[in-house]
């Protein structure tokens, strides 16, 4: 992989206000804590933690659907915070998402082809005598009958709708894609054919992935690596299997404990607990109130992500846990 990432973000605070406001004006909630992250050309990033982490928070901030607190964000080397709106309108051909659900994601009085169709003519895309082919070329491209355009989507399936938001997300030929927990609606059986189909796209078209999700199993199988959030912290970053099967980070291992598997090794971390409101969230490590390693030195300072592997980093200050 080129070592020059498509994307960069670097200490990306996010904070929505809550409240009515008082003479002190409104309280903010925090959503996002100097999050930085890079995604190379052609690599699957997978994001995973709990509800409330703010996993989608990261997508919609990327794709400027939603304004940032503070922080950098480039792709491909151009500053997203300062794009003019025509620079930005242009660049989101380059930028596009898979929405969670299947269902609401697509107006349900327009046919495939006029859905298809709209990313198309927003971008200026295979006008006059193409625009039959390329509209064919997509269907076949995500394993639906191109006779199937001109259907509503009340006439397909889950799994079937899915396809034709990777297909509407594939339509501008993009260069990355955010999954915004693009198989959760889905039966078991029907994740596994999306995830496939994500995977040998990806495979024929070296397209980037930001894939959201808050099971690790899943994100391990399409990803190259994997980020760990916590109350919108990154926890822990690294390669998939060695996430998965050599965690550093206490709340890594407690998601890994949480699946279920006839192989556990007996180390199973219990969380007890609820996570904590973002309004008020713990001193120091954010995790440490849930932790049963947690230590005085904890509270005193967050700890920052410190490498314990070859592109293996976690925010734990003890080695000798895990």
């Amino acid at each position: 992989m080129s070592q020059t990432p498509l994307l960069e973000i670097h200490d990306l605070n996010k904070s929505y206000p809550v409240g009515r406001s008082g003479i002190f004006g409104k309280k903010m909630m925090q959503v996002l804590r100097d999050v930085s992250l890079t995604v190379q050309p052609g690599e699957v990033l997978g994001l995973v933690g709990e509800s409330g982490s703010g996993k989608s928070t990261i997508g919609k901030a990327v794709l400027r659907l939603i304004p940032s607190q503070s922080g950098a964000m480039r792709f491909d080397g151009q500053d997203l915070n300062t794009l003019a709106p025509e620079a930005l309108r242009a660049l989101r051909k380059e930028m596009q998402i898979i929405f969670q659900d299947p269902y609401a994601s697509l107006d349900p009085r327009k046919s495939i082809r006029a859905v298809l169709a709209e990313a198309l003519d927003t971008h200026q895309l295979h006008l006059g005598p193409a625009r039959e082919g390329r509209l064919r070329e997509l269907m076949g491209l995500v394993g639906l009958n191109p006779s199937f355009l001109d259907r509503l989507p009340h006439e397909f399936s889950g799994g079937q709708r899915q396809r034709i938001g990777i297909a509407r997300a594939l339509a501008v030929e993009p260069r990355f894609i955010v999954c915004d927990e693009a198989v959760s609606a889905l039966d078991v059986s029907i994740q596994a054919q999306v995830l496939n189909l994500l995977a040998d796209l990806r495979a024929k078209t070296g397209i980037s992935l930001l894939f959201i999700s808050h099971d690790l199993s899943v994100v391990r199988y399409i990803s190259d690596r994997v980020m760990v959030l916590y109350l919108g912290r990154v926890m822990e970053v690294g390669p998939a299997d060695e996430i998965h099967f050599a965690p550093k980070h206490p709340y890594t291992a407690a998601l890994i404990s949480a699946e279920p598997s006839l192989h556990h090794d007996g180390r199973r971390i219990r969380l007890t607990g609820e996570i904590p409101s973002p309004l008020s969230p713990p001193s120091g490590c954010v995790f440490r109130s849930r932790c049963p390693y947690a230590q005085d030195a904890c509270a005193q300072s967050v700890p920052p992500l410190r490498t314990v592997g070859a592109g293996h980093q976690t925010a734990c200050l003890r080695d000798d846990i895990l």
